[in-house]
């Protein structure tokens, strides 16, 4: 029995990782030249900006400025909310779900909040939102869903997480939380879904539309012990 819905936001409410990703490339190109970073972000899909750059130093072998993740993080969120859109269908969607609704994410918690206001989805979160600021390891690690069911007074495996990354898919599962995918937002590659489904990822929804059907579908039970 599911009686909690709880989201992402990159991806899954707002379309933001091809804008953080460009910001990551820009600034990582002009702060060092001649280092071709496309490959490295393409790959921070899902990852905790903090990790990401860490992981990019020591694959690069450069030394990171000691302000680089505080002038990322700031040029992500004013960029995003200049220009960030939200996910095509989400808040009818969100307004068809019965269940209460939180998000958790692994973006700074400004960053968050902004987002859910540049959706128009603050009065249906509240402030029930989550950030991996908030607990000691992000995502793929469970800490950060952990940490919001206890803020929410409910059962992880009462829960029911959208999420559109593997890492968030992971955390979501080791938490002990019911998941479904959401492959549709614009940085979503060909072929992605098919990945899932080799992993046994069974929820896969490519529209917003198709969620209030499957929230139902959790509530009324019918999906028993599988997480996924």
């Amino acid at each position: 029995m599911i009686d909690h819905l709880i989201c992402d936001c990159d991806g899954v409410l707002v379309d933001s990782e091809v804008i953080a990703d460009r910001v990551l490339f820009e600034t990582l190109s002009s702060t060092f030249p001649g280092i071709d970073f496309h490959a490295a972000v393409n790959a921070a899909f899902g990852q905790q900006t903090s990790r990401f750059l860490a992981d990019v130093a020591a694959r690069f072998n450069l030394t990171l400025p000691d302000d680089f993740l505080e002038t990322i993080e700031h040029r992500c969120e004013a960029a995003i909310a200049e220009s960030v859109s939200p996910i095509n269908g989400v808040r009818d969607a969100l307004h068809k779900v019965t269940l209460p609704a939180a998000v958790v994410s692994n973006s700074r918690i400004t960053r968050v909040h902004a987002s859910v206001r540049r959706a128009g989805l603050d009065t249906i979160f509240g402030e029930r939102i989550f950030s991996a600021e908030q607990v000691a390891r992000p995502k793929p690690y469970p800490d950060v869903y952990l940490h919001a069911a206890r803020q929410l007074g409910v059962e992880p495996a009462r829960c029911v997480v959208v999420e559109d990354s593997i890492s968030g898919l992971n955390a979501a599962r080791a938490a002990g939380m019911k998941t479904i995918a959401f492959v549709g937002a614009s940085h979503i590659p060909s072929g992605y879904a098919d990945v899932l489904r080799e992993m046994g990822i069974t929820r896969i929804m490519a529209h917003m539309e198709e969620l209030p059907a499957l929230v139902e579908a959790g509530v009324r039970g019918e999906f028993g012990d599988v997480q996924s």
